[in-house]
C-alpha cells in the first residue's frame, strides 16, 4: 500500500519512512503543505499521514482542501499538538484519524491498516443540503450567501439531521443524541426546537427543508427544500 507522509522535520520524516517501510508500506515524503497537497491530489495514494504545523500550507488546510475537492483519501493526522480542540478541529475538517507525538510505530501501522480496510469514505468538511451549508469546524450555517445565527442546541439538532438527509428520525432518537440530559427532557422539546429551526433556515427563504413525517419524526430534505 502506498502512503504519503507530509512532515517538515526531515529526521522525523525519514524515521517515519523507515518505520512504515518495515511494516510493509511503500512511502513517499513531502516536506511542506504545498507539495503535500499536490502529491495527495495527483499521487493515487492509499492513505496520507499528515502533520499540522507545516510551512506553506498547514495540515488543517491541506485536509480541508482535499475534502472540498471531493478527494476522500484516508487521512491520519500525526501531530505534537495534543489538545482536545486540536484533535476536534482535525476530525471536523475531514481527517479520518488523529495520533499524537510521541507515538508507537506499531500503533501507527495498525491505525493505517484499519483505515485501509475501510477504504475511502466521504468525510466532507462542510455538510450540505442544497444551498443549506453547515460547517462543523467553524460552527457556521449558511443558506446561499446568508449566514444564519443558531444557538448551540439548534446547531446540534441541524447537524444531526443534515448528516442523515432524507431520513426520517424519531423524536426519541433526536432527544437522545442532541440533549445530554435526555432522560429528564420531554419529547415535546424536540418539537419546539424544530419550530425554532424552521423559522431560521426555512421561513425567511420560503423553503421547506425541515419536514414532519407523521408517526416517524422529522427529516431534512437532501435538496434543501
Amino acid at each position: 500500500m502506498r502512503v504519503l507522509v507530509v512532515e517538515d522535520e526531515r529526521r522525523m520524516a525519514d524515521a517515519l519512512r523507515r518505520g512504515l517501510q518495515a511494516e510493509g508500506f511503500a512511502v513517499d515524503l513531502a516536506y511542506d503543505g504545498v507539495d503535500g497537497l499536490h502529491l495527495a491530489r495527483e499521487g493515487g495514494y492509499d492513505a496520507v499521514v499528515l502533520d499540522i504545523m507545516l510551512p506553506g500550507l498547514s495540515g488543517y488546510r491541506v485536509c480541508e482542501r482535499l475534502r472540498q475537492e471531493q478527494n476522500w483519501v484516508p487521512i491520519l493526522i500525526l501531530s505534537a499538538k495534543d489538545g482536545e480542540y486540536d484533535q476536534a478541529d482535525g476530525l471536523d475538517l475531514g481527517a479520518d484519524d488523529y495520533l499524537t507525538k510521541p507515538f508507537s510505530y506499531v500503533v501507527l501501522a495498525a491505525r493505517l491498516r484499519a483505515l485501509l480496510r475501510r477504504g475511502p469514505t466521504r468525510r466532507p468538511s462542510v455538510l450540505t443540503a442544497g444551498d443549506l451549508r453547515l460547517d462543523p469546524a467553524r460552527r457556521q450555517v449558511f443558506r446561499g450567501d446568508t449566514e444564519i445565527e443558531l444557538t448551540p442546541r439548534e446547531f446540534a439538532l441541524l447537524e444531526y439531521l443534515i448528516r442523515r438527509p432524507d431520513e426520517a428520525i424519531s423524536k426519541g432518537e433526536l432527544l437522545e443524541h442532541v440533549w445530554e440530559d435526555y432522560d429528564g427532557t420531554d419529547l415535546n422539546t424536540v418539537e419546539v426546537y424544530v419550530g425554532y429551526l424552521r423559522r431560521k433556515i426555512d421561513a425567511p427563504f420560503v423553503r421547506s427543508a425541515l419536514r414532519t413525517v407523521r408517526g416517524a419524526g422529522y427529516l431534512l430534505a437532501g435538496d434543501g427544500g
